[in-house]
């Protein structure tokens, strides 16, 4: 009797837990090409039609065709709305030092304000900031976590 209520128990214990990590498990339309996260679940926008950021590959600062297309547009929309002033925030994933990231998140921030310069962007209307690994988008520890962590975001300033 009291064997069986044991395994009524740890029966039921065990199908609580399975319908716990069933609905705690988030449903990612992401995709990597290369290392590049070329998703758009974590994409918010800047405005209408214009994204706010963009990813890079790992341990790069390199704009990809599509970051470049993306800051074109951020760039199109600057020049019609003149009187804003931006933050471009470079992020990094969660591997390698504190310092190593925040070295390479202002390299990335730096990357998509020099593009952004290009295309006729004051250099006075553009502020730079790293946060490193200190502001993941997505906690996981692998692959596709981290290529939508390494990132460059731009924000209206206040």
């Amino acid at each position: 009797m009291n064997l069986n209520k044991i395994f009524k128990n740890s029966l039921l214990i065990i199908l609580a837990c399975f319908a716990l990590s069933a609905c705690a498990k988030k449903v990612s339309t992401g995709q990597l090409q290369g290392d590049v996260y070329t998703g758009t679940d974590t994409v918010e926008y800047l405005a209408s039609g214009v994204p706010d950021r963009v990813f890079f590959a790992t341990n790069e600062s390199v704009l990809t065709t599509k970051s470049r297309e993306t800051l074109r547009k951020q760039a199109a929309w600057l020049r019609k709305n003149s009187k804003i002033n931006i933050v471009v925030e470079g992020h990094a994933d969660e591997r390698g030092t504190r310092e190593y990231n925040l070295a390479l998140g202002e390299r990335r921030a730096n990357a998509a304000k020099d593009y952004l310069m290009t295309y006729g962007i004051s250099a006075d209307r553009i502020s730079v900031i790293s946060y490193g690994k200190e502001r993941p988008v997505d906690s996981g520890s692998n692959p596709l976590s981290w290529s939508k962590n390494r990132r460059s975001v731009t924000v209206k300033a206040n």
